[in-house]
């Protein structure tokens, strides 16, 4: 089959010659890829800030973020049929017993860090024409979301952000008790970073009631604004209004929703939280330099304010499946929206641009 790849020992990226999978045990399931979604960490494993192939292999296919169509099942397979669209899940567990975590297939919180991903460590991912998986790894999505369906995944960075912004503010009296509204209903969400994590959790909070601001880099107008303004929230440019302007506009922030991977915004942001506040990181920063921070201002402000700061992995089935649900429900209310999120959708053979030239659009997307 023809494959995507990284080959690390001779940092190359190219196209592959790569094994056609069959099932091998009953439990299996075979899978035409239909989309692969491209994201900043594919851009960074082609850039060889990490991934690792598997063991006995020199490269490792590239792609996280799939749909695709089941086209054979093992004999031990009872929930998925031919012609089902499938969007498969990307951790894999450990393969310890001591692990509590993975043994329960909650590999998001893995305690020994010998976890695989698919397309990132260890694993080859989607970028091919065929995979073979496990049917609890695939998540079935109904065919009117097929058009949008290659967004779950990262829909899922907002939806396990969301399961972690509920039990940790269960610390305190925070949602209004009949979730009237919503249970953000009445509270402030921050977005910062207008990429295709960043509008989705923006659409994620909006359905959950939160009032939302996206605050990002680029200066209005521009296609991302537009977009982010058409679901009803307010876009801010980081450009033109600094932090504190921002603040005294927003007024108290609840929640912070980082998905921009830059350590200055956020840390910067950080320091306008707002009482009894909840700022998650998702995203992951690359090597640079280490920047100056004001850490007794921030840790008084952490105590004083009562507040919380948490990152988030998005591994486990419930987030794909809360995704599925709620793409749902943004594709009837927001059509339009939802589809301009996928900006181009291009042939195998155009990888290279897409991987190694200038990011373009807000999600690029390959189909096979």
């Amino acid at each position: 089959m023809r494959a995507v790849g990284v080959t690390p020992k001779s940092r190359q990226v190219g196209l592959l010659s790569h094994p056609a999978p069959r099932i091998t045990q009953p439990g299996q399931v075979k899978v035409r890829t239909i989309e692969v979604g491209i994201c900043g960490t594919d851009r960074e494993i082609c850039n060889f800030d990490y991934g690792t192939p598997p063991d006995g292999s020199d490269y490792l296919v590239l792609g996280h973020e799939a749909l695709g169509e089941v086209v054979e099942v093992g004999p031990g397979v009872t929930t998925l049929g031919m012609g089902d669209l499938v969007v498969p899940t990307v951790r894999r567990p450990c393969p310890h017993h001591t692990c509590p975590s993975c043994q329960s297939d909650r590999q998001d919180f893995c305690f020994t860090g010998d976890f695989t991903e698919r397309g990132i460590k260890m694993t080859h991912g989607f970028m091919t024409e065929y995979f073979v998986e496990e049917e609890k790894h695939l998540n079935i999505v109904p065919k009117d979301l097929a058009d949008v369906a290659v967004l779950v995944e990262p829909l899922t960075v907002a939806e396990k952000a969301l399961a972690q912004i509920w039990s940790v503010q269960s610390r305190l009296p925070w949602t209004n008790g009949a979730s009237q509204g919503g249970a953000g209903h009445g509270k402030t969400a921050v977005v910062l970073g207008a990429g295709p994590v960043g509008i989705l959790g923006a659409m994620a909070l909006i359905v959950n009631g939160f009032k939302t601001y996206v605050y990002s880099r680029s200066a209005k107008p521009n296609p991302k604004a537009a977009l982010v303004e058409s679901i009803g929230a307010t876009y801010t440019s980081c450009e033109t209004v600094p932090v504190k302007k921002f603040a005294e506009q927003v007024g108290n922030i609840d929640v912070v929703y980082e998905a921009v991977g830059s350590a200055r915004i956020a840390f910067d942001v950080l320091d306008i939280l707002g009482l009894n506040g909840i700022f998650v990181f998702t995203g992951i920063p690359g090597h640079k330099a280490a920047i100056p921070i004001d850490a007794d201002l921030l840790m008084r402000q952490m105590v004083l304010k009562n507040q919380v700061a948490v990152g988030t992995v998005n591994a486990d089935r419930p987030a794909f499946e809360n995704a599925i649900r709620d793409l749902g429900t943004f594709k009837k209310r927001w059509p339009k929206a939802v589809q301009s999120i996928i900006t181009g959708r291009f042939p195998l053979d155009a990888y290279r641009d897409l991987l190694l030239g200038k990011a373009t659009g807000i999600k690029n997307v390959i189909t096979l």
